[in-house]
């Protein structure tokens, strides 16, 4: 019983990841391609992780130690795939990406002129 919760686990953790993967294919500018990135990525890995967990624990062999090192490395994961998903879309926000909005006609030049930068002015004052 435990091992078959364990593999649907691992399966449906494939399945995210397989899922975001075509997001990231699918959508059409980068900053929605970050959506399917992040979010997917995220609980894939919780899933993945969660079933090999599970796989540990329930083998008789298996190590303490290394169900420690993977839900380590699952909140390390947990906590730093937003983070840098945030940082990613606020680096193109700042160096002048635009959103996609649907229009051809302003989609055609995704960049912002230099004179509508996003960054207030950082003058002295």
């Amino acid at each position: 019983m435990g091992e078959t919760i364990a593999d649907i686990l691992l399966i449906l953790g494939g399945f995210m990841a397989l899922s975001g993967a075509l997001g990231v294919l699918r959508l059409p500018d980068f900053y929605s391609r970050l959506h399917p990135a992040g979010t997917a990525d995220t609980l894939a890995q919780l899933l993945v992780i969660s079933g090999l967990v599970l796989h540990l624990w329930i083998d008789p062999n298996g190590s303490y130690l290394a169900m420690g090192k993977l839900l380590a490395i699952s909140m390390l994961l947990f906590v730093t795939t937003p983070a840098a998903t945030h940082a990613i879309s606020r680096a193109a926000y700042i160096s002048g990406l635009r959103p996609w909005t649907g229009d051809s006609a302003t989609d055609d030049d995704n960049q912002l002129p230099d004179s509508e930068s996003p960054l207030p002015d950082e003058g002295g004052g």
